[in-house]
Formats: structure tokens, C-alpha cells, sequence
């Protein structure tokens, strides 16, 4: 299983006993779903952010709690699609308009990828909200949140 799987959505991701999830996990989760539709973050650009972490530690936020959260937006720096759940992602990429790039001929199934150039948000207010999570929202997360 891939690290940056999100698992939370197919196995329950339990935050753990307390129904509580770690501050961490909270403030990646925030800036998650602050990332405006037809955008996204890479791991590593989630992570600067927060001024916290590594994209390590945001893949595995994102694996254990993203289930419920927009995971298709925080993504891979080289706009790969996350193994084993291509497909979801990319419905939901082609819903919010998110700019693709077609795949080469020598690319396995010829699975677009993700036009960083146009689709990647800084976290400013261009083409999103005022607060993109760096304070964090202060949204209470319980453990049915993420199932």
C-alpha cells in the first residue's frame, strides 16, 4: 500500500480511541479542504505551508485521515495520479475543471496527468478563499468525520 494512498476512505481510518485526530493531522487536513476546486497542492507545497513536516508526513496525514477530505487535490509534484485510484481521481479532476495534460504514447494506459503549471495554487486568495489554512479553521474533526 502506497503511503499516499488514501486509505481513510475505503477502511474507516479510525483517528485512533480518544476519536481525536493529532494536531498535525488537523492542520494538514484544513489546508486540504481550503484548496479551491480545479486546484491543487503538491505534498511538499502542503507542508511548506504549514511550515511543518515533510511531504512524507502530509502523505501519510492524507493516507491515514484524508478519506472525507478532498484528497485528489493535494497531489505528487510531478502531477501523477495516485496509483490504484487513478480513475476516482481523475472524475473527479474532470468535474472541477482541474487543467490536465495528456499522456505521452509511452505512458502505461494513457493516464493524463495533471498540468502543474496552471492547476497548482499557492495558497493565496486567486481562486480561493481569504484564510487557505495557515492558521487553520479551527473545524472540529471527530472520528466519523473521516470514514
Amino acid at each position: 500500500m502506497s503511503m499516499e494512498e488514501p486509505v481513510g476512505e475505503s477502511d474507516g481510518g479510525t483517528p485512533g480511541e480518544s476519536g481525536e485526530l493529532p494536531e498535525y493531522a488537523e492542520r494538514v487536513l484544513d489546508v486540504a479542504d481550503a484548496i479551491p476546486p480545479g486546484r491543487v497542492m503538491t505534498y511538499g507545497d502542503v507542508a511548506e505551508w504549514l511550515g511543518e513536516g515533510g511531504p512524507r508526513q502530509v502523505g501519510r496525514v492524507m493516507a491515514l485521515y484524508g478519506g472525507a477530505a478532498p484528497w485528489w487535490r493535494v497531489v505528487r509534484a510531478d502531477g501523477t495520479l495516485l496509483p490504484g485510484h487513478e480513475l476516482r481521481a481523475l472524475g473527479h479532476y474532470r468535474e472541477e475543471g482541474t487543467p490536465l495534460r495528456e499522456a505521452g504514447r509511452t505512458a502505461g494506459g494513457h493516464v493524463p496527468r495533471i498540468d502543474m503549471r496552471r492547476a497548482r495554487w499557492d495558497g493565496g486568495t486567486a481562486g480561493g478563499g481569504e484564510d487557505a489554512g495557515g492558521g487553520g479553521s479551527g473545524t472540529a474533526r471527530g472520528a466519523g468525520t473521516h470514514t
